[in-house]
């Protein structure tokens, strides 16, 4: 039996895989995110492990018997946050998130003191990566900076409390800027531009290495043997993409969480930052891939849903039958910002065009479609760089709606394939991880694509007019991108 853990933004996520890759059990628990100032996104690192070991918990309590044969463990988590830690291991504040927008101008300040920074690392230098946060910190915290002495990302602070070890892995380093992706190695120059010592950085292993072993005291607590592998695991992205058999050069993946992530696989490095496309190290040996990051998907349906007084998202969906198309407002999706291709942490959400007869299916229609033009977005940049997409794949708790499956299709220009157990992609993935580094088997035996369970096609009774309103989005973020900075 395998475990994979997802470190998401909104909960943590665990799934029971077993060797035939079914998943027999899942739990999860909720985390919630604080904004203490305006563009500011943190969380308590210590509600992470709370929320780890309750959904644990509660696995042991409804599968205990199936949970005792656990013989490795996958990570997965939110990339980018910057878990600060003191010589002593403790946490100096709360982490700083991916989509946390404070460290503007500690990019331009990254940049002037190491231009070569983007050649080294591939990426653009956006206010979501790791290091621009700890160039922030040393004039905004001083007190906190002198005192860093160690940097990890979100879930290898968890694998530091699951196994003591002090370990990352590539697919996850690349989204910190201080990693040579194209070498798969730290690179010295940008880890010393950002006035970080040496061994601030963690050891590298690749996503389906071990890294060590399941603490004794909390193998007893969960009923577990000894000697369970923790595995180096993945970033939610490249995890969710080794759970969807994402792995061939062309491969696509379309993650719909908090925030939205087009993932094509590679068999290079393949860099272009000019529009704040990503390229990254996947999660297993020899292999890379490009992304392009929309800040707001699934969290955008969530925050309408509460606005129009819907119970929840799927009340919200079950309104839109009868929503007139020709009365559906404008929406920008820019709730935290965007990043590709605007890399603009100014940039807020609008709706454009409300009249007397704007009701709340307009407005939730309204967000399924920005959603969907963002994504589009991210789409020509990956293409302009010469990808080819050959397939994708759709995960996430966004991937229930058939509706936005629809929208999102006919907007991608793209059939999309949905697959048992989307939602639980970045954990089944982090699960398939653990399993490589217990069993040395080869990846592509293990990383199957699921079957899919329905493709959406495009319709083409919607593309006419989502054609006519992706040309008027792209012409509002351009009209009011002044107004926004």
């Amino acid at each position: 039996m395998y475990l994979g853990i997802d470190l998401g933004t909104s909960a943590v996520k665990i799934v029971l895989v077993d060797p035939d890759q079914r998943v027999v059990a899942q739990q999860s628990a909720p985390l919630e995110v604080s904004r203490p100032q305006l563009l500011w996104s943190e969380q308590d690192p210590e509600s992470w492990w709370s929320a780890t070991c309750t959904a644990l918990d509660a696995l042991r309590a409804d599968a205990g018997s199936a949970l005792s044969g656990v013989t490795a463990i996958g990570l997965s988590g939110q990339m980018h946050g910057a878990t600060l830690l003191d010589a002593a291991d403790r946490v100096l504040r709360p982490a700083i998130l991916w989509n946390d927008g404070r460290s503007a101008a500690a990019c331009a300040e990254l940049v002037r003191r190491l231009p070569s920074v983007e050649r080294i690392t591939g990426n653009l230098v956006m206010p979501g990566f790791t290091a621009p946060k700890l160039v922030w910190l040393a004039e905004h915290e001083p007190e906190v900076f002198a005192r860093v002495a160690r940097v990890l990302l979100p879930k290898d602070w968890l694998r530091l409390r699951l196994s003591g070890e002090f370990a990352s892995e590539m697919s996850d380093a690349s989204g910190t800027l201080w990693l040579d992706v194209g070498a798969r190695a730290w690179s010295d120059d940008v880890r010393e531009a950002t006035g970080l010592p040496p061994g601030s950085l963690p050891r590298l292993v690749e996503g389906s290495e071990a890294t060590g072993t399941l603490l004794p005291s909390l193998a007893a607590r969960w009923g577990l043997g000894p000697g369970v592998v923790v595995a180096g695991g993945g970033g939610d992205q490249a995890a969710g993409a080794v759970g969807a058999g994402v792995v061939r050069p062309g491969d696509g993946l379309l993650a719909l969480g908090t925030s939205g992530v087009y993932f094509v696989a590679g068999d290079r490095f393949a860099p272009s930052p000019e529009r704040g496309a990503h390229a990254f190290c996947h999660a297993l040996p020899a292999r890379w891939h490009q992304m392009s990051v929309i800040l707001s998907a699934a969290s955008c349906l969530t925050w309408v849903a509460a606005l129009v007084g819907a119970t929840d998202e799927a009340a919200a969906l079950s309104w839109l039958d009868g929503a007139p198309e020709e009365e559906v407002p404008l929406f920008l999706p820019y709730l935290s910002g965007e990043r590709t291709p605007h890399n603009d942490p100014n940039a807020k959400g609008v709706f454009f065009g409300l009249s007397h007869d704007t009701g709340p299916e307009q407005l939730v229609r309204s967000v399924l479609e920005g959603v969907a033009f963002a994504l589009r977005d991210g789409q020509d940049v990956l293409r302009e760089t010469g990808t080819v997409i050959r397939r994708v794949s759709v995960v996430g708790g966004g991937a229930r709606s058939a509706l936005w499956g629809r929208i999102l299709a006919t907007a991608l220009e793209q059939p999309l394939d949905y697959a048992r157990d989307a939602e639980v992609g970045p954990a089944f993935g982090a699960a398939r991880l653990g399993r490589l580094a217990e069993s040395g088997e080869a990846p592509e035996d293990v990383c199957r694509p699921a079957p899919a369970e329905r493709t959406i096609e495009p319709d083409p009774e919607l593309a006419g007019p989502l054609h006519a309103r992706r040309e008027r989005f792209r012409e509002l973020y351009r009209t009011l991108r002044t107004s926004f900075a």
